[in-house]
């Protein structure tokens, strides 16, 4: 099954500061149908104005995934962890039993980013915060994994989950595939450009939900930059 879920069918929060949609039920938008998939819970689609940016707020039991698209977030939490994050790069929060933490854009444009949200395995746990570099010269033509809590899976963010976060860029008329199983649930959206998975289209920021296959084949109409999940 591939499901196409435009990005002008997802709920939406314009607060000023920031320009939020979200691909499933966060915050004040609520969607039976749209709840999570297995157990990817949430995949925001943020635009946060220079400076400003979400004050200290808590979390527990969740791996929160950020991946940043343009601009750069800059990150503070209850640990004493502090960092910024660049466009293309990737940070990692274990909530665990629980932290505090604050996201600013400190920059004098725009930032956007995609910021995911998956169930772990296990509950509880010390918390903690990672960010990486992955240059994007490195994953052309290529699904490399980003984040991962999947057994053998090696120089990567680590989660506490069964799934991964990966991420390619393709040229106009580039295919790429990945290979996952029947049972698992695969979320992909395009960052930019328009793309054919399987038999259906999908243009920039759309989200693609598929289940029920072993193969998944993505070929780019435009120039693209693609994040995948693949989660149980």
């Amino acid at each position: 099954m591939i499901e196409l879920r435009p990005f002008a069918t997802l709920g939406a929060a314009n607060h000023g500061w920031l320009d939020a949609h979200h691909h499933f039920a966060f915050a004040d938008y609520h969607d039976a149908d749209r709840v999570n998939w297995g157990r990817l819970r949430v995949w925001n689609d943020d635009t946060i104005a220079p400076k400003s940016g979400f004050p200290a707020h808590p979390h527990r039991d969740m791996e929160i995934i950020t991946y940043v698209r343009t601009g750069a977030i800059t990150h503070r939490d209850s640990l004493g962890n502090e960092g910024r994050t660049g466009a293309g790069d990737v940070q990692v929060m274990s909530a665990g039993s629980g932290i505090q933490h604050a996201e600013f854009n400190l920059e004098d444009e725009p930032t956007t980013l995609f910021q995911i949200w998956i169930l772990p395995d296990q509950r509880g746990g010390t918390p903690s915060w990672g960010a990486r570099p992955f240059p994007k010269d490195a994953r052309d033509g290529k699904f490399v994994t980003l984040a991962s809590g999947v057994a053998g899976d090696t120089d990567v963010l680590p989660i506490r989950a069964g799934a991964r976060v990966l991420g390619a860029t393709l040229k106009a008329g580039e295919t790429v595939t990945y290979d996952t199983r029947a049972d698992r649930h695969a979320y992909l959206v395009p960052a930019t450009g328009r793309v054919q998975v399987g038999e259906v289209g999908a243009q920039a920021r759309d989200g693609v939900a598929i289940t029920g296959l072993d193969t998944i084949t993505v070929t780019a109409i435009e120039d693209a930059e693609l994040v995948l999940v693949d989660a149980a």
